[in-house]
């Protein structure tokens, strides 16, 4: 039987950030009280996202005077994902909490999140912002249309998926890779990973007192677009064939009947002396044979998928919750 890990530490804090060098120095305050009442034994992981407003001189200053403040400091912006990937890599925590740096999520929330962890066994907590003090119409609507689609599309039960705010057990963030832009969809990469006891805490969320966002309209679109890629991938990901084979054969079959109708129809009014269009005049005669070939190229892409999926370096790659 594999024994649980012990942890030196309860709690790893992963701050991802761009440009927020106004909002560091009270968030740190603020988490401090919060872990000094609470008596936790923290780190506080800040992420640089490639910040030029002198941020990360900021993060110096601060983890002189705090050792519990860890920095990494990226070269050039690479966005959320990459920032909590390296993040969760280096966290060292029992639970690890994400929150953002712009001072919209309190650390007030951390110790109940922290106990649902732990004590109530959770895997994941996530943040829902009930009350969001954003803009209503570039912010507050797309977001709820945005989480029914994700609700609908992914099963997680979530009102809030991108909320910054979430506490995962120490063994979700190690098994579960962050690339490209799925940072909105964490919960969903550990319930594919098998860690499905995932809930919800309702958290305070409050308005930006410094800077601005760094994230307009276009995320919503944008996540839309990593959703579907998202849920093609866990989908069919391993086994490619079953999309592609199969929309190739019913689009092949499709191609076929239509050819064949085409010329039994011209053949039946020819033998009753009834006037026809020559085959090659008919524009579904076309429309068949594009479906042939596309139903055959789609054949073709799902073998070569397979093979690709098959010679892939992970594909042993296997989350293992116990032994004997």
């Amino acid at each position: 039987m594999i024994k649980e890990p012990t942890y030196e530490l309860d709690l790893s804090i992963v701050i991802s950030l761009l440009n927020e060098k106004d909002s560091l120095p009270e968030l740190v305050s603020w988490i401090e009280r919060v872990m000094t009442a609470q008596k936790y034994k923290y780190e506080i992981i800040m992420v640089d996202d490639g910040s030029t407003d002198g941020s990360w001189d900021t993060i110096q200053e601060l983890s002189e005077k705090n050792p519990s403040i860890r920095g990494i400091s990226f070269r050039r912006n690479y966005g959320k994902s990459a920032a909590l990937y390296h993040g969760f890599k280096a966290a060292q925590g029992r639970v690890v909490v994400t929150m953002d740096a712009d001072l919209q999520d309190s650390p007030e929330e951390i110790p109940e999140m922290y106990r649902m962890v732990v004590e109530d066994g959770w895997d994941i907590v996530s943040g829902w912002k009930q009350n969001r003090q954003d803009n209503k119409f570039t912010k507050n609507i797309p977001s709820k249309l945005y989480n029914w689609t994700a609700r609908k599309v992914t099963g997680v039960k979530l009102h809030d998926m991108n909320c910054g705010l979430k506490a995962y057990k120490n063994e979700v963030v190690k098994n579960v890779e962050v690339y490209s832009e799925m940072h909105r969809y964490i919960p969903y990469l550990a319930k594919n990973a098998g860690f499905t006891k995932i809930t919800e805490k309702p958290v305070h969320h409050q308005k930006r007192k410094y800077g601005k966002s760094k994230f307009g309209i276009e995320r919503f679109v944008n996540g839309f677009l990593d959703l579907l890629s998202l849920w093609f991938l866990s989908t069919f990901g391993k086994k490619p064939m079953h999309f592609f084979g199969f929309t190739g054969i019913i689009t092949f079959l499709a191609g076929i009947i239509c050819a064949v109708s085409v010329i039994i129809i011209k053949l039946v009014n020819q033998a009753n002396g009834i006037k026809y269009r020559p085959v090659t005049d008919q524009p579904l005669f076309y429309l068949a044979l594009v479906a042939l070939v596309i139903g055959v190229l789609l054949f073709l892409a799902g073998f070569i998928c397979e093979m690709i999926s098959r010679s892939g370096q992970d594909r042993n790659k296997y989350n293992i919750k116990d032994e004997i």
